[in-house]
């Protein structure tokens, strides 16, 4: 079974606390007649604090999508190696060992992919395979652990690289006054993620049955106008009730594993805020402390999209793991409306740990250093938030 390792994530380092949020939109849309829903909707995201790549002068600023791209381009490259490094390392796989790259972004755009860039300047082998996946926006994180699985099930010797790179203070639109759009504002943030699927060996959630649903006729609430400005956030009132047609999916999931999603020991879910948690935790019939390592995620950086489902199962990591053989559902949602879902087992069995010696007999490098679907959301005329 293929293992998805220990992943490493990072923040940039200036930070804006949800108090400052509320002040800024005060001051910048003091005229907007939806001001107070809009703020409204901000404090009830449950984020306390994100983290932005420029101080926020400057993320205020829009010097047009052409130098927003080009910035995304340069802090990707200087911020994406050592996020890499850390997820090897944990893994006790060099660079040369990853057979495949599943780089995920929403919020830039490179061709060739930056996992060309990663292959000729990071030690990754020529023939290591590429797959970008750019517009699945925070379905990314669980469609790329899915694909990871999919590629080690193909090739039981192979390993796969997971990147997540996702800066959405770059896509602030300044003049973009829906409520939705301001809401956005308040609840992203920017972050970096990378984490190592292991076909074999590992400590980590050993992959079992993964599986994707898309609920019919929402592509529209959830979506990327994209405009001479870059790229503008779309939201629907009625994103705060997914819950409802997907936790259903993720029952089916775990039914046609013999599993029953309201009985597992661990779950790793990415969400746009705590009202979709609140609902999860209702239909699924699991207590809300199953959510505690995404609404972690939430609270502390707020959504970094795709990422989310990557920080969530490090924060399980740092507490200690679970169990062995502990049975766990990971599942990362967004425009589609879409559901990337897996199951597996957290496992030490077989680690690499034990023998000192990783993949193919290479020898581990030394260490190197919402409410957003939210809950005031009861009015039906009032947007959702994202995914």
């Amino acid at each position: 079974m293929a293992t998805l390792c220990r992943p490493a994530v990072s923040v940039p380092e200036h930070v804006i606390t949800m108090e400052e949020t509320l002040e800024l939109a005060r001051t910048i849309h003091a005229d907007h007649p939806q001001l107070p829903l809009a703020l409204r909707l901000m404090e009830n995201t449950g984020v306390r604090k994100r983290h932005i790549l420029r101080p926020i002068e400057e993320t205020l600023k829009h010097p047009g999508f052409e130098e927003r791209n080009a910035v995304y381009e340069a802090e990707a490259k200087a911020r994406v190696p050592a996020v890499i490094h850390r997820a090897l390392e944990d893994a006790e796989l060099r660079a040369a060992d990853i057979d495949v790259i599943i780089y995920v972004s929403c919020t830039g755009f490179m061709m060739p992919s930056l996992t060309a860039w990663m292959i000729n300047t990071m030690g990754f082998r020529s023939d290591t395979r590429q797959v970008p996946i750019a517009q699945l926006g925070c379905a990314a994180g669980g469609a790329a652990i899915n694909r990871a699985h999919d590629f080690c099930s193909a090739y039981p010797d192979a390993n796969a690289l997971i990147v997540a790179c996702e800066f959405c203070s770059l896509c602030y639109q300044p003049t973009d006054l829906g409520v939705g759009n301001l809401l956005s504002n308040g609840l992203f943030g920017d972050g970096i993620a990378a984490a190592v699927m292991r076909g074999k060996g590992g400590t980590g959630v050993s992959l079992e049955r993964n599986g994707s649903y898309l609920v019919p006729e929402t592509v529209d609430w959830i979506a990327y106008d994209v405009r001479a400005t870059g790229f503008h956030f779309k939201l629907d009132k009625r994103v705060p009730g997914t819950m409802e047609p997907l936790a259903p999916a993720l029952k089916e999931l775990a039914g046609q594993h013999g599993w029953d999603a309201s009985d597992l020991d661990f779950y790793i879910i990415h969400a746009g805020g705590p009202r979709i948690l609140d609902d999860l935790s209702k239909f699924l019939g699991v207590a809300p402390e199953a959510f505690r390592f995404s609404r972690a995620t939430l609270t502390e950086y707020g959504n970094i999209a795709s990422a989310v489902v990557l920080d969530a199962l490090r924060r399980m990591f740092d507490e200690g793991g679970t169990p062995e053989s502990a049975r766990g559902l990971l599942a990362g949602f967004g425009p589609g409306i879409t559901a990337e879902m897996s199951l597996g087992r957290w496992t030490t069995s077989g680690s690499s740990r034990a023998t000192g010696v990783s993949a193919r007999g290479s020898v581990p490098k030394t260490t190197v250093t919402s409410r957003a679907f939210v809950d005031a959301y009861t009015d039906t005329e009032e947007p959702g938030s994202a995914g």
